[in-house]
């Protein structure tokens, strides 16, 4: 039975593994049977065309992944159960939050939020369009009330899939320790600076000597009191002058040796002499520094923690999940 699903489902996919070419693969992908049913879950229905709807946007990295008609073939099937699971476990969380409500023990979605969601799928989604809007819900099958529907539910799938998570917010010191001393080598750093950096590069028929006298003056700014940052918005010609000049943190293997024999033998908040490399002139100051070797607990517990209750939310939601699967009548066709 199931083959026989993956072959209705997928027979109208290519059938030999070919560019696209001006077929798009909106038209490759058609579900066989448009109101087809592929599951039933509680008292909803799920068809072939919601499955389409979702795969269609993953349709085209599947085929960039695969490089014989077999693997395509295989990722195309276990694409199929990801998306028709995540259909179905949409149905049974949205019905466990009902449930919940009814129950008293969570309240329902402030119609707030759903605007507020809605107004964000517009502006980032459509330009802030709604005839944009309602030309993709036209090309997808959907309504404007069926579209709210989706947002609501996203909302309330999030929101129990964040309650899991803060339900294991609590790790304890010893857990935290315990990971690290079992992963040192994962938190290894390289030797690093927070660099700041000026460049100065010809403009026209600007002579190597024009340009280091505009570095010389900066030096002597530089050493009269000037903050970096200002001369750096000033004087600089490169991506982040906007910033001050701020390159955040770099390796040494990050830099020309040229340049970084000269920031590595920099001590915190000095500036380097002007380094001229190719025709342009560079300037450079050390904001703070970091040594080789493994970075102490202290610096990377919030970081570890993050790991921890990543692991454990993780491992908490699959159980819930396989209750909530158990306990819903499900019925795949």
């Amino acid at each position: 039975m199931e083959k026989q699903v993956f072959q209705t489902a997928l027979m109208l996919l290519v059938a030999s593994f070919a560019p696209l070419g001006a077929q798009t693969i909106r038209n490759i992908w058609e579900p066989p049977l448009v109101n087809g049913i592929a599951a039933e879950v509680e008292n909803e229905i799920i068809t072939f065309e919601e499955l389409r709807r979702e795969m269609a946007p993953l349709l085209r990295q599947v085929q960039g992944e695969a490089r014989t008609p077999a693997e395509f073939d295989q990722k195309m099937k276990e694409l199929y159960l990801e998306v028709l699971q995540s259909l179905v476990d949409r149905v049974i969380i949205v019905k466990e939050f009902h449930k919940k409500v009814e129950d008293k023990k969570f309240g329902p979605i402030p119609r707030s939020i759903i605007e507020n969601e809605f107004d964000s799928v517009l502006l980032e989604d459509f330009n802030n369009d709604r005839t944009q809007l309602l030309a993709h819900l036209r090309q997808q099958g959907l309504t404007m009330r069926e579209f709210r529907r989706r947002l609501q539910e996203q909302i309330i799938v999030s929101v129990m899939r964040g309650q899991m998570r803060r339900s294991q917010s609590e790790i304890s010191p010893e857990k935290i320790e315990s990971f690290y001393n079992e992963n040192k080598i994962h938190f290894y750093q390289e030797e690093s600076v927070r660099l700041r950096l000026i460049m100065l590069k010809p403009i026209a028929e600007e002579s190597p000597d024009l340009l280091m006298q505009t570095a010389r003056k900066i030096i002597d700014e530089l050493n009269r009191g000037s903050k970096f940052s200002d001369l750096a918005q000033r004087y600089s010609q490169d991506s982040r002058k906007d910033r001050g000049g701020n390159w955040g943190w770099i390796n040494r293997a990050d830099l020309r040796e040229e340049l970084s024999e000269a920031a590595f033998d920099l001590d915190i908040n000095q500036h380097s002499e002007p380094v001229q490399l190719g025709g342009q002139v560079f300037i450079m100051q050390v904001d703070d520094k970091r040594e080789e070797g493994i970075q102490p607990l202290l610096e990377v517990r919030e970081r570890i923690e993050n790991i921890l209750v990543d692991q454990l939310a993780r491992q908490a939601q699959q159980r819930w999940l396989e209750r909530l699967r158990r306990d819903a009548y499900i019925k795949y066709f």
